[in-house]
């Protein structure tokens, strides 16, 4: 059987057709894929950029949080070292009798208890009638003011840390 020569021709014609067609989308298919690619590579980059940028905003809010509660903890131990020194100061001029705490009487319940007056320049109460305290006594009362002291102070260190923590927005490091 022969094969007429304008079927073949006209095979070899579809079939270059269909292979021309084929590159063509291969190609057209190809450069599109290639710009989403790109554009793809471009949105990566950008968000990868905006990331660094909020990254690092981070990074220094917390860094200058930081700064400001170290700050904060030096001033509150430097309160802290200031009351401690002033109370060792009070201790030693109890010990030396350099000064005695007393406490004010009441006039009718003094009754006829034959209580020295106090005397001086700097008093306030005028000729009120005062008893001193026995020395062991007013050191534990100084004891107790100086470990109230330290617990204000450091409330009100726990307090600044907790405003400066919620102020920045930040979880506390």
């Amino acid at each position: 059987m022969t094969v007429p020569w304008k079927a073949v021709g006209l095979l070899a014609l579809v079939l270059i057709g269909t292979v021309s067609a084929w590159q063509f989308q291969d190609w057209r298919y190809g450069k599109q894929l290639a710009e989403q690619a790109r554009l793809h590579a471009e949105t990566l980059n950008d968000l990868t950029q905006a990331a660094a940028t909020a990254q690092q905003a981070e990074q220094d809010k917390r860094l200058a949080l930081e700064q400001r509660l170290a700050t904060s903890e030096q001033t509150h131990y430097r309160k802290l070292s200031d009351a401690q020194r002033d109370q060792d100061r009070m201790r030693d001029r109890l010990a030396t009798a350099d000064v005695r705490l007393s406490v004010l009487l009441d006039a009718d319940s003094a009754g006829g208890c034959d209580l020295s007056k106090a005397t001086g320049a700097g008093g306030v109460d005028h000729a009120a009638v005062r008893a001193r305290l026995d020395p062991a006594h007013a050191q534990r009362i100084i004891d107790i003011t100086d470990t109230g002291d330290r617990g204000l102070i450091a409330l009100q260190a726990c307090q600044a840390y907790v405003k400066a923590i919620s102020a920045s927005g930040l979880a506390p490091p």
